[in-house]
């Protein structure tokens, strides 16, 4: 049974900076790529990163390309979400997925919540 548990949100002034976590369970973790997804209050779920399997190439939606930084720690089945510089506009609930999510992904974890505020 796949587990994802995602933390590390808070709140956080404008350009203030947070690291995600994701830990997994029930599948071998270091053979899958990983992402992180976020939905903002009112909005579509938005892919956010994308990382491979060893962790040597990574993908960022234009929105948080240069602020952000996935990785991850296959001996720990860990996923990390480095944001840095964060903006109101960054506010919402960041999932971890395993693989990548379609448009139609419906997260199952709890997720963490990022709110950026002034």
């Amino acid at each position: 049974q796949v587990q994802l548990v995602e933390s590390g949100g808070g709140l956080v002034q404008p350009g203030g900076a947070l690291r995600l976590s994701c830990t997994a369970s029930g599948f071998p973790f270091g053979f899958y790529r990983m992402s992180w997804v976020r939905r903002a209050p009112g909005e579509g779920l938005e892919w956010v990163s994308s990382i491979s399997t060893g962790g040597g190439k990574t993908n960022y939606s234009e929105s948080v390309k240069g602020r952000f930084t996935i990785s991850r720690d296959n001996a720990k089945n860990t996923l990390y979400l480095q944001m840095n510089s964060l903006t109101p506009e960054d506010t919402a609930m960041y999932y971890c997925a395993k693989g990548n999510p379609g448009s139609d992904y419906d997260p199952t974890s709890q997720g963490t919540q990022v709110t950026v505020f002034s």
